[in-house]
This record gives C-alpha cells, structure tokens and sequence, in this order.
C-alpha cells in the first residue's frame, strides 16, 4: 500500500490536509476518522486493463497504481462533526474545524473582612 504525500496546515479556525489526488473519482476516494481522532485517507488509482489492451502496449510505466492510505492523529481541538473533504482538478483538501476556545472563567472577587 503506498504512501501519498500530504501537506499540513493549520489555520486560525481550521487545519487543512492536502494531497495530490490526480485522475481519482469521488468513489475512488474514501475519508473516515477512526479511533476518535485518526483522520484515514484511503482510495485506489486502477488501470483499465482492457482498454489499455486494446489502445496498445506500454513502453514504459512509471506513474503508481493502487491502494494507497494516510493516516493523520487529529488534536484535541479538531472538531470531528466538521469535517469536509472536496476533490477538485485531482486535489483532494479534507478541512477540520477547529472547536471554539474555552469560556475563560473570570476571577472570583473575595471581600476581605477587617476583624
């Protein structure tokens, strides 16, 4: 199973997954979080056998075909119930909301009592 190069980033609300998805569908492509936070990326680029019998015979192979999967542990301040994953001109982007900081608790005032 191979390997598919990724970049990271982290946005103020959000962080973004990349990856170069080039020549995939939507159904060859699948994201699922696993484990509670493990962002999988997993799909399958095919070889259309028997068209390619029938076009010819190849000289030379060097793009991958197969399955391929990445695996990202997401921080604690992913939002799982926002995730959104968009594959255009065979770049796939996975986006995960970050949840909202906490309500910082304001200081508690103590009257001091002269006694």
């Amino acid at each position: 199973m191979a390997s598919t190069p990724a970049d990271v980033k982290e946005l103020p609300s959000a962080y973004e997954f990349v990856l170069d998805m080039p020549g995939l569908k939507s159904g060859d492509i699948k994201v699922q979080i696993e484990d509670e936070n493990l962002l999988v990326i997993t799909g399958e680029r095919r070889r259309d056998v028997e068209k390619d019998k029938e076009d010819g015979m190849y000289l030379k192979i060097e793009r991958r075909m197969g399955k391929f999967m990445r695996k990202f542990t997401l921080p604690d301040t992913a939002n799982l119930e926002a995730i959104f994953a968009v594959c255009r001109d065979g770049i796939l982007t996975v986006t995960v909301k970050k949840l909202p900081p906490p309500d910082q608790k304001k200081p508690k005032m103590i009257e001091v009592k002269i006694a």
